[in-house]
């Protein structure tokens, strides 16, 4: 039966079968449907047979065709979402205005149908895959909803007719069985011999899966039928084990349960034997095994695998460190139970991830989403698959593409919060997701090395494993991430304690990682890479979850949450310090930066304070838990100090990038400012002595800090001393003043974070976006683009709009700070926080000082940084202060203060800097328990009270006598003890008493001591420990070091004292504060200032607040006297005397240098202008309008000679020689043409110069002989070429060797010198060849300058006879040789298409056109560059650059080498009346007429031909006799432009003052004559008669003709002005444009002098006939009316021209650059009809291109390089759509140019990386045309590559 049915007709057998099954006994229907189903769909049969699938189509479709069967399911698609799912580089948007979960997108149409104004939206790539979200609106709000889905038109769709899908619902099942049947056929395990292909299988299957995908685009009737069948479990029971009597079907199943088994997921049957055998691995076995056992690493079952992954890298880093394996205790086992699939959808997303994620099953899944049923069950099926979804990831050679695809699926899941949570509670996912990722984690754990190596029980991830190195585990974190995002899943996490410790221990394996260890003996010879991946997996798998966990702990409710969160965090780190065996000192020379614990702990506790009310020492530990918690952090602080003193070089490079990612803007507020917060915390809470001295210690400067001027320092070298005695005062400063989670708001906040980076440097929007740290998560407050962002912006920051200069570079609209923000908040202390580079640190102090500068308020000398007053402290953090408060601290400043005084080595400004911040700081945050500060204290007699109390208020003025200190026996200090005893016995008893109160201070003591108290706080004799001698880290080498011995030094000196000192020499004025000056001050100077500034301040600060003070500074100032060192003549005092002196005279050496440097760049500068300066061209080009005696003069810019040019040892010009069709591109109109945006928009090339000049041509050759034609007209409007100089000259023998230095010269430069391509030696700017000069100018200068009175037929005669001269061939010399060579090169600068022109290319005719055209084309350009007419007069900036003078003799010489044959010379047509010459030949074709020529074209060859140098009488006459001929085509040209009354009319008119003695000169006559002539034969003026002429309309006035008349010739006699003024160097003077024609007639003498009254000037008084005007032109009018008529019907459109053009544009561009984007970004290439992966636009022609394609190459060939030489003769400018930019071709070489378009902050962005709506920047679009229009591409731009064809 089913054999029978498959051979018939597929269409009747459906719609019969469709009959059959809609009776009500539809029971034989169903069989016969079977059993065709059966046969057809035998998945025996191979895949790529697509027979099956056709059927399918039509038993579904039930009969009619399939894309009508289509179009009937999808009028009734209820849908009321989009769900359009699109794949990586798709184009979407994301709107945050409308967006509830973050990953909100929309697809192109729903957001341009939707109403985004205004809102903060932009365009992405989509760089995983998506959907659109539009109708959902769990994840965005539904005023953004799009017309369609906001109407929502799918709830009111009919019900489905119960036939329409009877027949999908029959057969899809089979359909569905069948391709899972092909996967499971095709799997094949990954360790099986054979090779794995599972790609192949996969593209078999494409069409069914297509097929699958096609359905689920019919909408939402289709879905639901897929969805029943795909989640029915009584279907896929019946189907999937397959029927009994098929025996494939059996075996396919059998393979089915081998994959599940392989998957390392047990299933069900094998549950119950593997449970017996479970307890016998490891202690902690039980319920916890379940989870490892599980996911397949039962170590024992595999041992050949563990031992293969310890092979893998066994590397040289990864050597000695065996990886770790745990045994891990999940909550419950049954999580990763077994996999038994129940359905359809379940088996598919299995073999779905068997077969990493394909493409089109992700879509197809996906595609189905908008079915709320299937969305729940396939969510649940994806959960409960998670964990295998993690091993086949993490085994997966394409582990990126895989990662992306599984983000694809989850976000589409996991955004919905509806959906999130009812998975929570349903399927664990909490639960499942956080053991996936221990487990992920523990496959690549090591011991780590922190402290104790041998001993340590801690394990950290291998950050150079694979899973690190390549993210692998980004997926399942970013997954993680998104679900904390919602509120109630965040709220489940923070109540399951189990899950929150099993969370910690999954912290703790990165708490510590990447160990860095210093190398002290020589350098480390392989640098890693790894710390890329330690950072990446702290912020993306630590911290990210820590801030989305944060932004659900902000308000009161939630305190139990965040205490739950620190008891954990705190536990953790207490098994953390002893699993590294941590007791009191960090392990020497290692570092980590690595905390998450701590980050945790300290987020967590600044979240409880600042938003829950939660009081802080609830929170914190005992003391001696603390002081653990504070060494690593504050090891971390030390360390980026050592690192920035270069103590860390061994270490290579990485580890400065370490720092620097440090506190990078990514990473520093999950970084540096919770490692901050947490110092502070403790030092808030710890003893100031004990935590001031921890600092000095880490920072490894105690032994500096010694009133001794000599010190040995056992643990730093010299020139480390100083940089880590500014790290250590610095991070003081920082940790008193920082206030970031101390009390600042986030206003606050944003705000100072924006100010420092705006003083470090000007920044632009986007950059300023990034560098603000903001939090990871982005649904916390401050969102980028945020209203406060933009409002903040606003208010400390200005605009600065982008300026351009046309040579400059692209500029970017830039942010710079507001002059109150540089007055009141630049905070140098955050700036010094947030600089990734020192040097912006710099850049910010000289921003800083220019704006005092420039506002008067402090202008000689270097300012300080400024000091600004803080947020004042939450009450929580009052401690702090006390830091500020601790004798310790207050030792250390008197100690520097002194040592500063006395020039000590190692002390510097920064230091006396640091320290007076630190004073202020103390005296504006005071300590409130001091009462009584004014009381003088009772001095102790113990050994090391140096300060009576602890205020630093009243510390200040106390005076300290003597100090004890040890010094090394060779110091200045030892030498006093030889003095002589004191002389009187009352003096011996005061100093032996002053000797028993020395104060003798060591830190190091200090601070033992205390933590033994603490240690020992029970026993009773913790008074009498005795006091280790220093510290255990040090080794002092035996011997060495001379012995110490104990000295006493006398100070007598106070804080006050020392700082009064310090003024004095800082003003370095004695007496620099007279007794009253704190009455004179006034008190708001002091805000900016240097050190004198900052040390008044403070001063006037300790007066004010207490009455001692005051009392002590009028003392001290009253009777000051110049410092004196305890030794006099010391050699420190030496020292300071030769350090002013060196100074000095470095001082004056530099002047000396720099004045000499001047004046070698002034002379150059000279030498430079000259070429520029438009005075100076006149002896540059050959002619200037004074007589020249000498020759000229060159400069060679190579050898610096200067002289002649000669024959044998020419000079010549640097040149760039480019072709150009810029003049092909000009149109007729000036109006630009549009580029276009829609299907109806075109552009037409026709109307172009390049085009109608090509046609002109092509016409002539039809008829006339071709050489003549040759000579008619000009060519090189398409692929001339165009010479350019910058105008300096060097010999050609010093260039050749020039050339051969840079041939030898390796480095890379962005020319080709094999093509000839060079810079130019003194201005660099690009060149390609050198133009000889000719040999200079003799007397015979004078004669061709006078004007001549000579009669017009004498100069007539005389030209004639000129042009009869044969051409002397020059003789062979240098000279002449490089002229023959620069023809050569202007050949091969354009391609043979532009010079073959002729019948037989390479003819002389074929190259003489060209070489008269090369200056043609020159003159044009000129033209063009000077605004299209001569009306500005003078030089221009192209005048500049051009060298006709010198081009046109190099041409001249070579065209003299053709002679024109007398017969044909046009010389003799022009002006004489010639004998009817009817002995020409039939068969051979007629010359061109002369009114067909060309009139300049013909001047260039008569100037050219004739001999050099010409007279410029004979010039003018030229001129001249052209004109008439010019001035009759106009005629001409005109009466063909009338109608035929019209010209009856004039021809009448004109006719009656042919007999007037001015005939000759007045145009009506002229004219009526002109149009008798040519009326003779009927075809001349009937051609045109059916076009319709455009002015016919209008009746034309003698006033409009002589406009029109004068149009015509104006260009005519542009050029011929321009050439004279090149050749003989006349000036050309401006005139407005009204005047153009009489000013340029008389520049070329056409006009008397005296016949320029003001009355306005006919064109025909220019006139000047030599024989009768009427018969000259009549023989001209027959040559036109004795062609045959084939020929004059067909060529009489040459006599109609028009020789005006519009200046050249590039396209006119939209205003919105999402114009262009949408419609070209899609559109199909012309040429392949694939949309091009990177397509472009010329904006010349408008022509898209494929950039790079393949597809479009020809001969090796790519398409945008091919047309740049089609359209621009190797000159191209394309907009790459997807990029904005704009590239240049230009040859073989290549630049970004830059961007047209700029977003609403005047920024660029390219490769629409941040898809914010862009603009036409209408400046820059002209900068661009300007550059095109001026050939100046290869000089403006530097960037530039070779192509090598291939864009």
């Amino acid at each position: 039966m089913a054999a029978s049915l498959v051979r018939r007709d597929k269409k009747s057998t459906a719609a019969h079968l469709k009959a059959d099954l809609n009776w009500t006994d539809n029971s034989s229907g169903v069989r016969q449907l079977q059993e065709l189903l059966d046969s057809v769909l035998n998945p025996e049969k191979p895949a790529a047979d697509t027979e099956a699938l056709d059927w399918c189509k039509c038993l579904i479709a039930g009969g009619e065709g399939f894309e009508e069967f289509c179009k009937t399911v999808r009028s009734y698609d209820n849908a009321t979402l989009c769900g359009l799912v699109w794949t990586a580089n798709f184009v979407a948007y994301r709107c945050r205005t409308c967006g509830i979960s973050p990953c909100m997108s929309l697809c192109a149409e729903c957001f341009n149908n939707g109403d985004h104004t205004g809102h903060d939206f932009n365009m992405f790539r989509s760089q995983a895959g998506g959907a659109c979200d539009c109708g959902d609106s769990n994840v965005m709000r539904e005023t953004g909803f799009c017309n369609r889905h906001r109407l929502r038109t799918g709830e009111n769709v009919p019900s489905v007719p119960r036939d329409l899908l009877l027949m999908s619902e029959m057969v899809l099942p089979c359909f569905i069985i069948c391709v899972i049947q092909y996967l499971r056929d095709g799997y094949t395990e990954p360790d099986t011999s054979t090779e794995r292909d599972l790609q192949k299988v996969l593209q078999q299957l494409e069409p069914q899966i297509s097929f699958l995908e096609e359905l689920t685009k019919m909408g939402g009737a289709m879905r639901t039928v897929l969805t029943k069948i795909l989640t029915n479990q009584q279907i896929f029971k019946d189907l999937s084990m397959g029927q009994e009597d098929n025996v494939y079907a059996k075996k396919n199943y059998e393979k089915y349960l081998s994959a599940l088994k392989n998957s390392g997921l047990v299933s069900v049957e094998e549950k119950a034997q593997s449970g017996a055998a479970e307890p016998t691995r490891g202690a902690e076995a039980g319920a916890g095994a379940g989870v490892l056992g599980l996911l397949g690493a039962e170590a024992p079952a595999s041992p050949d695998e563990s031992n293969k992954e310890e092979d893998q890298d066994g590397g040289q880093s990864v050597g000695q460190r065996k990886r770790v394996k745990l045994s891990s205790t999940a909550k419950d086992p049954s999580i990763m139970d077994s996999l038994k699939h129940k359905c359809f959808l379940e088996e598919l997303l299995f073999w779905t991830i068997k077969y990493e994620f394909p493409q089109k099953m992700v879509t197809f899944l996906l595609n189905m989403l908008p079915d709320q049923d299937y969305k729940i069950t396939f969510t649940k099926t994806f959960v409960q698959h998670y964990a295998f979804i993690m091993k086949t990831l993490m085994k997966s050679q394409e582990s990126d593409t895989m990662s992306n695809r599984i983000v694809h699926i989850s976000v589409q899941l996991f955004s919905n919060e509806e959906l999130a949570r009812h998975v929570t509670e349903e399927c664990q996912l909490l639960d499942i997701m956080v053991t996936v990722l221990l487990y992920m984690m523990e496959s690549c754990l090591i011991k780590s090395e922190l402290q104790d190596e041998e001993n340590s029980r801690h394990v950290v991830v291998n950050c150079s494993e694979p899973l690190l190195k390549n993210n692998t585990y980004w997926p399942l974190v970013s997954d993680f991430i998104n679900i904390l995002s919602h509120q109630s899943v965040a709220k489940k996490f923070l109540e399951d304690h189990s899950l929150l410790m099993l969370w910690m221990s999954f912290v703790s394996f990165f708490q510590g990682m990447n160990l860095n260890k210093r190398e002290l003996s020589e350098h480390v010879e392989f640098e890693s890479q790894t710390y890329y991946a330690a950072f990446a997996a702290e912020l993306e798998a630590c911290a990210q979850p820590m801030w989305g966990l944060l932004t659900h702990c902000k308000v009161k409710e939630t305190q139990e949450y965040t205490k739950t969160v620190v008891r954990y965090c705190l536990e953790t780190l207490q098994i953390w310090f002893d699993a590294i065996g941590f007791v009191d000192e960090p392990a020497p020379n290692q570092v980590t930066f690595h905390l998450p614990l701590h980050r945790y702990y300290a987020m967590f506790l600044s979240k409880a304070v600042k938003c829950q009310g939660l009081d802080l020492d609830s929170l914190l530990p005992h003391q001696e838990m603390l002081m653990k918690i504070m060494v690593h952090p504050l090891q971390i602080q030390a360390s980026l100090s050592e690192i920035h003193s270069n103590m860390w070089v061994r270490n290579g490079l990485q580890i400065k990038g370490q720092a620097m990612t440090y506190v990078q803007s990514h990473f520093c507020n999950s970084m540096i400012d919770p490692d901050i917060f947490l110092l502070q915390v403790c030092a808030s809470r710890l003893d100031p002595d004990y935590f001031i001295s921890s600092v000095f210690e880490r920072f490894k400067v105690v032994d500096l800090l010694t009133m001794a001027s000599v010190h040995q320092n056992a643990v730093l070298d010299g020139e480390q001393e100083r940089p880590m005695l500014e790290g250590a005062l610095t991070f003081l400063v920082i940790l008193s003043s920082l206030r970031i989670h101390l009390g600042m708001a986030d206003d606050e906040i944003l705000r100072a974070e924006m100010v420092s980076q705006l003083c470090m440097n000007d920044r632009t929007h986007s950059s300023l976006l990034d560098l603000i740290p903001e939090n990871p998560n982005p649904k916390s407050g401050i969102v980028p683009g945020s209203c406060s962002f933009e409002e903040m912006l606003s208010a400390v920051a200005d605009f600065k709009a982008p300026v351009f200069e046309p040579g400059g570079s692209m500029q970017q609209g830039m942010y710079t700070p507001k002059e109150e923000v540089w007055e009141k908040e630049f905070d140098p202390i955050m700036v010094v926080l947030r600089t990734v580079y020192r040097r912006d640190v710099q850049s910010a102090m000289d921003r800083y000082s220019a704006f005092l500068k420039q506002s008067g308020m402090h202008t000689t000398g270097n300012p300080w940084p400024p000091y600004k007053e803080r947020t004042p402290l939450h009450p929580c953090y009052k401690g702090l202060d006390r830091l500020l408060h601790c004798k310790t601290l207050h030792i250390v400043i008197f100690t520097l203060l002194y040592k500063i005084w006395l020039d000590h080595s190692n002390m510097s400004e920064h230091v006396l800097c640091m320290v007076l911040y630190l004073i202020e700081l103390g005296l504006d945050n005071q300590v409130q328990e001091d009462k009584e500060d004014e009381e003088p204290c009772i001095e102790e007699h113990c050994h090391d009270s140096w300060f009576p109390g602890t205020n630093l208020l009243s510390n200040l003025h106390h005076v300290i006598n003597y100090v004890r200190v040890r010094v090394p026996e060779t110091a200045p200090e030892v030498k006093r003890e030889k003095d002589p005893p004191p002389s009187t016995s009352a003096e011996a008893a005061n100093f032996g008493q002053n000797v028993r109160e020395a104060q003798v201070f060591s830190l190091v003591a200090e601070r033992r001591r205390k933590f033994q108290e603490i240690i020992n706080r029970s026993s009773t004799e913790a008074s009498q420990v005795v006091r280790p001698k220093s510290s255990s880290t040090r080794w002092v080498p035996p011997g060495t070091p001379p012995q110490l011995v104990t000295e006493i030094l006398e100070i007598r000196e106070s804080m006050l004292s020392l700082l009064i000192k310090l003024h004095q020499k800082l003003s370095a004025k004695q007496n620099s504060l007279s007794a009253t000056w704190l009455e004179d001050m006034e008190t708001n100077s002091h805000a900016h200032g240097d050190g004198i500034t900052a040390i008044e301040r403070i001063l006037t600060k300790a007066a004010t607040r207490s009455r001692q003070s005051k009392r002590s500074i009028q003392e001290i100032c009253g009777k000051v006297s110049p410092p004196i060192a305890p030794k006099k003549n010391s050699p420190t005092d030496k020292k300071t005397m030769d350090k002013d002196e060196r100074r000095q005279r470095a001082r004056e050496r530099q002047q000396k240098l720099l004045a000499e440097f001047a004046s070698r760049q002034k002379s150059f500068m000279e030498t430079a202008m000259d070429v520029e300066s438009p005075d100076a061209e006149a002896a540059m080009d050959l002619g200037a309008s004074e007589v020249m005696e000498s020759e000229v003069l060159y400069d060679c810019v190579i050898c610096g000679q200067s002289g002649p040019s000669t024959e044998d040892r020419p000079t010549g010009l640097v040149v760039l020689l480019q072709a150009s069709s810029v003049l092909g591109h000009r149109c007729k109109s000036d109006e630009t043409k549009k580029l276009p945006t829609t299907d109806d928009e075109h552009i037409y090339p026709a109307d172009t110069c390049g085009a109608a000049h090509d046609v002109r041509l092509a016409l002539m050759q039809r008829f006339f002989k071709d050489s003549s034609c040759l000579q008619s007209v000009s060519i090189g409007w398409e692929g001339g070429v165009y010479v350019q100089t910058c105008g300096h000259t060097l010999h050609i023998d010093c260039h050749k060797s020039y050339m051969v230095s840079l041939r030898n010269d390796q480095v890379l430069q962005g020319f080709s010198v094999d093509k000839g391509e060079f810079t130019c030696p003194l201005c660099r700017q690009f060149a390609n060849s050198v133009l000889p000069c000719r040999p200079g100018r003799s007397t015979e200068v004078v004669s061709w300058h006078m004007p001549t009175n000579k009669k017009t037929a004498v100069l007539v005669k005389e030209v004639e006879d000129l042009q009869e001269q044969l051409g002397l061939f020059p003789t062979e010399s240098n000279l002449s040789k490089e002229m023959e060579s620069v023809i050569k090169d202007i050949k091969n600068t354009t391609q043979r298409k532009y010079m073959d022109y002729g019948k037989n290319p390479g003819s002389p005719d074929n190259d003489f056109l060209f070489m008269y055209s090369v200056a043609r084309t020159n003159l044009e350009l000129e033209l063009v560059h000077r605004g299209g007419n001569l009306c500005s007069g003078g030089a221009s900036a192209a005048a500049k650059r051009s060298c006709l003078n010198q081009l046109f003799h190099v041409l001249a010489m070579h065209m003299r080498l053709y002679s024109i044959d007398s017969a044909y010379n046009p010389w003799t047509r022009l002006t004489q009346v010639a004998q009817r010459r009817d002995d020409c030949l039939d068969d051979e074709r007629p010359e061109v007429p002369m009114l067909f020529r060309d009139c300049p074209s013909l001047l260039i060859i008569f100037v050219l031909t004739m001999p050099q140098p010409l007279r410029k009488e004979h010039f003018i006459c030229l001129v001249r006799m052209l004109y008439n001929l010019q001035y009759t085509q106009a005629l001409a040209s005109l009466s063909a432009k009338f109608s035929p009354e019209e010209r009856q009319a004039w021809s009448t008119s004109g006719a009656l003052k042919k007999n007037a003695s001015d005939a000759e000169k007045s145009y009506d006559a002229l004219l009526s004559h002109v149009i008798g002539e040519l009326s003779k034969v009927k075809t001349v003026y009937d051609v045109n008669t059916d076009v319709p002429s455009m002015l016919s309309s209008s009746v034309w006035s003698p006033h409009s003709i002589e406009y029109s008349l004068q149009q015509f010739c104006l260009p005519y006699l542009r050029l011929s002005c321009l050439l004279q003024h090149h050749l003989y160097g006349d000036k050309l003077s401006g005139c407005p444009e009204v005047e153009e024609f009489s000013g340029l007639a008389g520049c070329l003498g056409l006009l008397a002098p005296a016949l320029q009254p003001s009355n306005p000037i006919y064109s025909a008084s220019c006139l000047d006939w030599t024989v009768n005007a009427f018969d000259l032109m009549t023989q001209w009018c027959s040559e036109v009316t004795g062609l045959s008529d084939t020929q004059a019907k067909k060529s009489i459109t040459l006599l109609v021209q028009d020789p005006q053009w519009a200046s050249p544009h590039l396209l006119h561009l939209p205003d919105h650059y999402n114009i262009i984007f949408q419609y070209y970004h899609k559109k199909a290439c012309t040429a392949c009809k694939k949309v091009p992966k990177d397509p472009a636009l010329c904006l010349v022609c408008g022509t898209f291109v494929c950039l790079k394609g393949l597809c479009c190459k020809q001969q090796g060939i790519c398409e945008c390089v091919l047309h740049s030489q089609h359209c621009g003769a190797a000159t191209g400018i394309f907009l790459l759509i997807n990029a904005s930019v704009i590239i240049i071709i230009r040859g073989h070489r290549f630049c970004l140019w830059g961007s047209v378009y700029l977003d609403a902050h005047g920024e660029e962005d390219r490769d629409l990386r941040r898809g914010k709506p862009l603009f036409l920047c209408v400046e820059r679009y002209r900068v661009l045309q300007q550059q095109w229009v001026s050939h100046t591409f290869d000089h403006i731009n530097k960037r530039w590559g070779p192509h090598y064809n291939g864009l």
